[in-house]
C-alpha cells in the first residue's frame, strides 16, 4: 500500500475516510445534507425542481462517497491498478485534473440520460474508467526501470490500439462487465445498482482525451 504514488494513496485515503464518516458518524440528517451537497443528484440541475442552491462541486465530489464496502473496496483496488502507473507517468497534478475531468465526464453522460432522476449518483468508478480507457491507449505498457510502474511509449493511436488483440480483448470484458454490473449490480441481491452509463462517460475521455494530460513529449 506504501508502495502506491502519494497522489493514489491520497484519493484512496480520502474515500476510506469519507465512507467512514458518513456511514458511521454522520446522523441521518447530517447524511442526508451530504448527499445533497456532495453527490451528484441529476434533477437538482435540470431546473424542474425549485432549490435554493446548485452543488456547485457535486459533479466531482460524488466521486469521492461509496454507498458500501463491497463499492468501496471494489473501486479502491481498480484505483491501485489503474491509477498508480497513470500517475507516475503524468505526475500528481495532471492525475488530479483528470480525476476531475473524467469525473465530470461521467456524471456529465449519466445526466443527459437521466436528467430528471433523485437518486443521488456515488463513487470513483466514473473516474477510474478514465484511467482504464488510459491504461488501452498505452496498449497497457508498463516501465518498472525506475522502481514506479508507469505506462511506458507513447500514447498510441486509436487505430493502433484496435488492432492489437490484448487490447481489445479488455475493452470487450470491460463493456460486458459493466452491462452486467448495471444489471445486478456489485453484489446480486443489494438494492443499490451501478450506473454503467457513468462508466462509459469516463471511459470514454480516459481513453480519447489521454494525451491532453501527457506530460511527456510526444514521439
Amino acid at each position: 500500500m506504501f508502495n502506491l504514488p502519494p497522489i493514489v494513496l491520497a484519493f484512496i485515503l480520502i474515500c476510506v475516510g469519507a465512507y467512514f464518516v458518513t456511514g458511521f458518524v454522520l446522523d441521518e440528517e447530517q447524511y442526508f445534507w451530504v448527499m445533497v451537497h456532495a453527490a451528484f443528484i441529476p434533477i437538482l440541475y435540470s431546473g424542474q425542481v425549485p432549490v435554493e442552491f446548485y452543488p456547485v462541486a457535486g459533479p466531482v465530489t460524488y466521486s469521492l462517497l461509496h454507498g458500501s464496502v463491497a463499492h468501496l473496496a471494489v473501486n479502491m483496488i481498480w484505483l491501485a491498478a489503474f491509477g498508480s502507473p497513470l500517475a507516475n507517468r503524468i505526475g500528481a497534478l495532471r492525475f488530479v485534473l483528470f480525476w476531475i475531468v473524467t469525473s465530470i465526464a461521467a456524471a456529465g453522460l449519466h445526466y443527459v440520460i437521466y436528467s430528471t432522476s433523485q437518486a443521488p449518483l456515488i463513487g470513483a468508478s466514473g473516474a477510474i474508467s478514465g484511467m482504464m480507457g488510459a491504461a488501452a491507449r498505452f496498449g497497457f505498457q508498463i516501465d518498472r526501470a525506475s522502481g514506479k510502474p508507469a505506462f511506458a511509449g507513447r500514447v498510441l493511436p486509436i487505430e493502433t490500439v484496435l488492432t492489437m488483440r490484448g487490447t481489445v480483448a479488455f475493452l470487450a470484458v470491460w463493456m460486458v462487465i459493466n452491462a452486467v454490473t448495471g444489471l445486478i449490480g456489485i453484489v446480486p441481491g443489494q438494492e443499490s445498482q451501478i450506473a454503467w452509463e457513468a462508466h462509459v462517460g469516463g471511459f470514454v475521455v480516459g481513453f480519447f482525451f489521454v494525451s491532453a494530460f501527457d506530460r511527456r513529449q510526444r514521439l
